[in-house]
């Protein structure tokens, strides 16, 4: 995992500065390449090959220039079909390079990966940019005076757009209206976001976009389960994304996802080291925020892992706010951004360079009870119904500012960039949750463990958003998923691991990984937090449960977007 940069000019002092900021992502060195028309940087975190044999900007066969993040997770079977490919570094850049050469972009369609790079074409003196088919890479983009500049993260872009200290109001709008901001525009007004799946190509000279190429994994439901192969399936893909030779760490909710994640590790590896949050201090509400953990320790002592707990504590959650508020870029509606990234830094102590994740098994699976009132419920007949219907996925999202456009705007530019090859007719819950897959998924949860892993100089993997296994779990029907009974949700990994995961993994009630504050500061449990919120917000917390409710959902949300703004400097 590594930082990409690049600018359509000479001008290595900017790209130095940029490396320079994002220095987090790459501890095993960084470089920098230009000609007349375009300066390319990198940092490097080297998890496939030795820091020497994998330096970028790296130099295909016909002498065109490459900088990549990410895996290529099917490496070793594209190595074995293509064996006029010689291998010299034992790293996957230089197998995208060679395919990139040697089929153009068609290759991407070959790869099962993570990524976002930038290829240059020197001959043709044109630029592509492209990212992975779920998102779990980002690459965010600019047209400037000087051409289009490009990053892994947006910071280093902000002093070279006159623009980005303003809110777009498109992004402000849709992020207002829905929780989250899945279109190309990003907050930052002027600074865009290649799209999940999505690739470009840049004609340097005449400073424009010439060509766009999606990737989409299309809910099929054309297959039937069958526990024995959705097993194997998991298997390969767990099998798939640990390669490498770096100390790997799994994030263990104690829920379903990340269990078969582990199970699977363990078989593919012979050892698992687990992390799980666990609440210090406990309270008692209508959440048992423990149940996680001690579901956790459950799987963890069965299977004999080397289990860490990370204490979250009201100490922990100040230490680590400035931190998560810096790293996320983008301010967000969940109250936990802290406890993240404080899990992250505590895995990096732990000399942890590749993280393994469950994300992505509720959106192919049936996890959400969306899903299943959805399923039971009038549809939609069509793909317009069906974003009219997302567009109210959320009741109550943080509101970034009250002068929204209406929602006629907001769904004209879903659809412009979301198209209907997501639409199945004969199955609309798969349809909203392959919609979910590239919108909710990244903007929620890969942008977060990108941001916070990357933090700490590790890289984040996922499984279960693998293309492959997302395409074998979306032809499977809906119908196939779910269960007679209300909230019956996850009924295929239940059944294929039922005997095989502890019952107390299996059976447990779906609860969400988050961090009581707000029962912290009406409980008045830590003086610190209470005077660090105080400080911040200007107000005191009402003694009620329906307080503590209130601080979670939305007074945290708003310290969040307060601090946002102040660090970086929106206007």
């Amino acid at each position: 995992m590594c930082g990409i940069y690049g600018i359509t000019s000479r001008d290595s002092t900017y790209i130095l500065d940029f490396i320079d900021k994002c220095s987090h992502r790459g501890p095993d060195g960084s470089n920098v390449w230009h000609n007349e028309n375009i300066t390319l940087g990198h940092n490097l975190l080297s998890i496939m090959g030795e820091p020497g044999n994998t330096t970028q900007p790296w130099t295909t066969p016909n002498g065109n220039k490459l900088v990549y993040n990410g895996e290529i997770f099917n490496y070793y079977e594209l190595k074995e079909k293509y064996n006029d490919f010689k291998d010299t570094s034992g790293c996957d850049t230089e197998l995208l390079a060679w395919g990139l050469d040697k089929f153009g972009l068609s290759f991407i369609d070959e790869i099962d990966s993570m990524h976002g790079f930038a290829y240059y074409d020197v001959g043709k003196n044109t630029l592509t940019l492209s990212r992975d088919h779920a998102g779990i890479k980002p690459l965010y983009y600019a047209e400037v005076t000087e051409g289009l500049i490009f990053g892994s993260e947006i910071k280093g872009m902000l002093d070279k757009v006159p623009t980005s200290r303003t809110l777009n109001k498109l992004a402000v709008s849709f992020q207002s209206r829905t929780g989250i901001n899945p279109l190309r525009q990003t907050l930052f007004d002027g600074i865009k976001k290649l799209l999940p799946g999505e690739t470009i190509v840049y004609d340097i000279e005449n400073k424009k976009i010439i060509d766009n190429k999606r990737i989409y994994v299309r809910p099929n439901s054309n297959t039937s389960f069958n526990a024995e192969e959705f097993r194997n399936q998991l298997y390969q893909a767990v099998k798939r994304c640990s390669i490498g030779q770096r100390k790997i760490g799994v994030f263990l909710s104690g829920g379903l996802d990340s269990s078969v994640v582990a199970h699977e590790l363990m078989k593919a590896r012979g050892v698992v080291n687990s992390f799980t949050n666990r609440i210090n201090p406990t309270v008692e509400a209508d959440e048992d925020y423990n149940s996680d953990a001690d579901a956790a320790k459950v799987l963890a002592t069965k299977e004999g892992y080397n289990h860490t707990e990370v204490n979250i504590t009201p100490d922990a959650f100040i230490d680590a706010w400035n931190d998560s508020i810096y790293f996320m870029e983008l301010p967000t509606n969940n109250p936990s951004m802290s406890m993240y990234c404080h899990t992250n830094k505590v895995l990096a102590q732990n000399k942890i360079v590749v993280t393994i994740a469950g994300d992505m098994g509720d959106e192919i699976l049936c996890g959400y009870p969306k899903y299943e009132k959805m399923f039971r419920a009038a549809k939609p007949n069509n793909w317009g119904e069906l974003l009219k219907l997302w567009l109210k996925r959320m009741k109550r999202p943080l509101q970034l500012t009250e002068d929204l456009l209406p929602d006629n705007i907001l769904l004209k530019e879903l659809a412009d960039c979301y198209s209907d090859e997501l639409w199945n007719p004969g199955d609309p819950v798969a349809s909203y949750m392959a919609l979910d897959c590239v919108t909710q998924v990244p903007e929620e949860f890969l942008s977060r463990n990108d941001k916070y892993g990357m933090a700490y100089s590790m890289e984040g993997r996922f499984p279960l958003a693998s293309k492959i296994f997302m395409q074998h779990c979306l032809n499977i029907p809906t119908s196939q998923k779910l269960g007679a009974g209300e909230n019956d949700t996850k009924l295929l990994t239940k059944i294929a691991y039922k005997n095989i995961l502890p019952d107390e993994i299996i059976n447990k009630k779906k609860t969400g990984w988050t961090v009581p504050v707000g029962y912290w500061l009406v409980n008045k449990l830590n003086k610190r937090l209470n005077d660090f919120y105080k400080s911040a917000m200007g107000t005191d917390i009402l003694d009620t449960v329906k307080a503590s409710q209130k601080v979670g959902k939305t007074l945290i949300p708003r310290w969040i977007l307060k601090d946002w703004k102040t660090k970086y400097k929106i206007k």
